[in-house]
């Protein structure tokens, strides 16, 4: 099979591909470009075409396809969101993703009972 075949695809592959495809034109991307990039991200979400054996399949990686709907900004892309036009996420949350650096959970603590010896 000729390098750059789409043979080996599924149907569902290529549909995703010429969606991807009309994405990046709709963006001013050129035609040869566009396809270059759209099959790259099906390639990276499905892991290319179909492979015979069993075992094979495995779960599609959909990052690419969330990170689009962040990607066009406030309005852009993204369903549904959060209602209220409130600022501010959770009520009472703290900010920063981190915990801090504290003592471990669990194990032995100093001061306790002693070994006899």
């Amino acid at each position: 099979m000729p390098r750059g075949s789409k043979k080996k695809y599924t149907d569902k592959q290529k549909r995703q591909a010429e969606h991807i495809e009309e994405g990046y034109k709709e963006r001013g991307t050129s035609e040869d470009e566009a396809e270059r990039r759209a099959w790259a991200t099906v390639n990276k979400t499905s892991g290319g075409g179909k492979k015979s054996g069993s075992g094979r399949g495995k779960k599609t990686k959909k990052s690419s396809f969330k990170k689009g709907g962040k990607k066009g900004g406030k309005k852009g892309g993204k369903k549904g969101g959060r209602k209220g036009g409130k600022k501010g996420g959770r009520k009472g949350a703290k900010k920063g993703g981190r915990k801090k650096a504290g003592r471990k959970k669990g194990g032995r603590k100093k001061g306790g009972r002693k070994k006899k010896s």
